[in-house]
């Protein structure tokens, strides 16, 4: 009657197991495969290639963008300084 009983639960016990790998760890296991080999070669490809890209440089702000500033000399310049000036003077 022992022996029945231990391989009965033996049986069940490998059951519970394959329907436990079937549903739950095969499924794990391929979504991690599958974000690592993705991973890697977003890795490969940002390191190779798109570093050097310059619109994902401005994206991410790995390049500051040089402020390039106007020269003063400009005809509205001068107009605004001549006009702030005459203010400045008349008060």
């Amino acid at each position: 009657m022992m022996e029945c009983w231990s391989s009965s639960t033996s049986s069940n016990f490998h059951s519970y197991w394959n329907h436990l790998n079937f549903i739950l760890f095969r499924p794990v296991l391929a979504i991690l495969f599958v974000l690592s080999f993705i991973t890697l070669w977003w890795f490969l490809a940002w390191k190779l290639v798109l570093v050097h890209v310059p619109l994902v440089q401005e994206i991410f702000g790995l390049r500051k963008k040089p402020l390039n500033l106007k020269p003063p000399s400009r005809r509205f310049s001068r107009y605004y300084n001549s006009i702030s000036a005459h203010n400045s003077t008349s008060q």
